[in-house]
């Protein structure tokens, strides 16, 4: 049986083997949209229509804090105690955070974390768990077999490769090293990555996930036929990094409360908007579920 050519992924490096930068190419070099202008303009209309989404103003709050930091003194001694002293402050939490968000719903994942933090005291004694405990303390956010052997495996080849059971080294790499870094993972995707940049790391990437795909899919800023990682190349190369961060909240936010631009019409949450749409004069094509 001849054996499959292996194909290239710009995003994911092989593993193992030496860390090397991650490419990232224009999947669509003669698209023009979005242009920074309609970037503002959505931002500003979302902002002045919903407001800022409360759930990432605390993320917000720390991205301006890290703006005023010079590259060379990031914090102070009391802000890093501060920082490591809350308990989902850490990149390694975030990165196990966003891990047990997969496949399942905000509320049963945010349950997942809190009763992992609260069953074992640090990530040594996760490592040093058996298998079904660990499982047992994560079943509620679902898939609890895969994911209790994703977060082992990172832990492990953390201690094997680095020592301790830390990221926050991250912090002091480019961003194409983080994403060869992260991308080495069991289970650490292109979106798991883009999250970890903006929301631990506080750098400019906007993620793209099914609600951002399809409301820049209606606005004509991506191809009707982009799938999720080409939208993402795509979107980071067009948006300026200073609207990232809060245009990528508002979609996101805006994706699941609308009751137009929500996929199952909107009432799947509480406090759903019946408004009218701030993003219908911008809609190039119509909303497909």
């Amino acid at each position: 049986m001849k054996k499959r050519p292996q194909t290239s992924n710009p995003f994911h490096p092989p593993s193992p083997g030496p860390r090397i930068p991650v490419r990232i190419l224009e999947p669509y070099p003669d698209f023009s949209n979005p242009t920074p202008e309609q970037c503002n303009a959505v931002r500003d209309d979302l902002l002045a229509a919903d407001g800022f989404p409360t759930q990432f103003a605390d993320h917000r709050r720390k991205r301006a804090m890290r703006k005023n930091q010079t590259r060379t003194i990031r914090s102070s001694d009391d802000e890093r105690g501060e920082c490591e002293n809350k308990r989902n402050d850490t990149v390694l939490d975030g990165v196990v955070n966003l891990l047990l968000s997969q496949n399942t719903t905000e509320t049963n994942s945010a349950r997942a974390f809190l009763s992992l933090k609260s069953t074992f005291p640090d990530w040594e004694n996760v490592l040093g768990a058996e298998n079904q405990i660990l499982e047992s303390a994560i079943r509620c956010g679902g898939l609890a077999k895969t994911k209790a052997a994703r977060i082992k495996c990172m832990l492990k080849e953390l201690m094997e490769r680095r020592g301790d059971f830390s990221l926050e080294y991250l912090h002091d790499l480019p961003i194409d090293e983080v994403k060869a870094e992260l991308s080495r993972f069991k289970g650490i995707g292109p979106k798991t990555v883009a999250c970890v940049l903006m929301f631990n790391l506080q750098q400019d990437d906007f993620p793209v996930d099914t609600h951002v795909l399809r409301i820049t899919k209606s606005m004509g800023w991506v191809p009707e036929k982009a799938d999720r990682e080409k939208a993402y190349l795509h979107l980071n190369r067009k948006i300026p990094d200073e609207l990232k961060f809060d245009l990528n909240c508002l979609l996101f936010t805006h994706g699941k409360l609308c009751q137009s631009c929500s996929k199952k019409g909107g009432d799947q949450l509480t406090g759903i908007s019946h408004a009218p749409c701030p993003l219908t004069k911008y809609r190039t094509r119509t909303t497909k579920n």
